[in-house]
């Protein structure tokens, strides 16, 4: 057989494997180093499975990755997601449909810390659907909002999902950082205009809040203005060229300790649990870039994301329509997987073959990460709307509904970019 056969023939075993519920990270080295050792030979084989996993976590970047995530672990230990909230409510609870609004925002800012959206959504499903319940906003507007809006949390930095594109596709993290804000932002804006629409169109889903007085608001932000303060800190740092994004991750980290230890957040046990959650993490989102990384110098030696870029060039398709079916590939992966492994499954085909079609790396991570949103809150398994779901005891079907017109938001959006790429690129290019 030709390497490129015999890489096709290990993409194709790596899905049965997957759907097999086997660990993707172990999936994904078990057909590296098989598929490496029938083209190259086993002792060479051995050596990449014996060298690559010391090589790739003991990688001065990597350290990124575990800072991040214990940042993130500690503020959503600490409570500050419904500090958040009641920020947010106090100011902009009082419009006509303002409580999805503000959890729109409360949610973005909260996802943005912790970095993954699974601990928004259900910190912001507990705190805020009760809340919208009271003031007799649909469920279907409440749950959505809220299931979209968390997923912001791989767009809006500092995002997990940007660093492990960053890692594979050796980006720059702080470039991918800095990119993802602008669009997250958009969104954001994009979230609470359908909101807007949907309470004109039909003003009793979400009725207007009591008013606050400004005394009120500006004494809201007394529990939350030393998280924002590390939040503008990390990526003010990054984007300064103050220090890298693996400093950041350390300064985060250390910055999320001082402060839910000096608010009173945080106690030596909270510590402790917080240091095993966070590592178990890690060690799981290692090991999937572990496997990723012997995959990739299988599929190198099979040469198949050459032989696809020879294909695709050969096509007399515009790029553009290409790229949509990427996109489209992406929305159905999405389904079905999270990001993480999403992204780490694809990119060792996919990024040579965008590539090849003269796309700018760092705008294609953040429509990749855009796309995927878009999949963890679809059918059949929008894995945050299970999330979301199994925490407020609401039907999944109700959810369902109530994200579809964010879904339309998040089209939008990427309509947007790829018109105007410069949404994207503008703040890396500053750097």
């Amino acid at each position: 057989m030709s390497p490129e056969t015999v890489g096709a023939i290990g993409l194709a075993v790596l899905v049965i494997l997957l759907f097999a519920r086997m660990w993707i990270g172990a999936a994904m080295a078990l057909v590296g180093f098989l598929g490496y050792s029938y083209i190259i030979g086993i002792d060479p084989a051995l050596a990449v499975l014996g060298t690559i996993p010391f090589s790739t976590i003991a990688w001065y970047p990597m350290s990124t990755v575990p800072l991040f995530i214990f940042m993130g672990v500690v503020l959503f230990n600490s409570g500050v997601g419904a500090s958040l909230y009641d920020t947010a409510y106090k100011w902009i609870g009082s419009m006509r449909g303002g409580l999805a609004m503000s959890t729109v925002v409360a949610c973005a800012l909260f996802a943005a810390i912790t970095g993954v959206s699974a601990p928004a959504v259900v910190t912001m499903g507990k705190v805020a659907v009760p809340e919208m319940r009271k003031r007799n906003y649909t469920d279907e507007l409440a749950t959505g909002s809220i299931a979209c809006a968390g997923t912001m949390a791989f767009l809006i930095p500092p995002s997990m999902a940007f660093i492990i594109y960053g890692i594979l596709t050796e980006t720059s993290i702080g470039l991918l950082f800095m990119a993802g804000l602008l669009p997250g932002l958009l969104l954001v804006l994009l979230f609470i205009a359908t909101i807007m629409i949907i309470t004109t169109i039909n003003p009793e889903s979400g009725p207007a809040g009591p008013k606050t007085t400004f005394k009120e608001k500006i004494l809201s932000l007394k529990g939350t203005w030393h998280t924002l303060l590390l939040f503008l800190i990390v990526l003010g740092g990054i984007y300064g060229g103050v220090f890298t994004p693996t400093e950041a991750g350390a300064i985060g980290a250390f910055g999320a300790i001082l402060i839910t230890v000096f608010s009173g957040r945080m106690n030596f046990k909270s510590l402790m649990e917080s240091l095993l959650e966070a590592g178990q993490t890690a060690a799981f989102v290692f090991l999937m870039i572990i496997g990723a990384y012997i995959l990739m110098k299988f599929l190198a030696v099979s040469r198949l994301p050459i032989a696809l870029s020879d294909i695709v060039a050969g096509l007399s398709f515009p790029p553009m329509v290409i790229f949509a079916g990427i996109l489209v590939l992406y929305v159905i992966l999405g389904m079905f997987l999270d990001i993480f492994s999403a992204v780490i499954i694809t990119i060792p085909v996919i990024f040579p073959l965008v590539m090849s079609l003269g796309f700018d790396p760092i705008w294609f991570g953040v429509i990749v990460v855009i796309v995927i949103e878009m999949g963890l809150v679809t059918p059949p398994v929008g894995m945050d709307v299970f999330v979301l779901s199994g925490a407020i005891d609401v039907p999944l079907i109700t959810i369902f509904r109530g994200v579809v017109p964010f879904l339309v938001a998040m089209v939008i959006c990427i309509i947007l970019l790829a018109i105007f790429p410069q949404i994207a690129l503008f703040l890396p290019s500053r750097m």
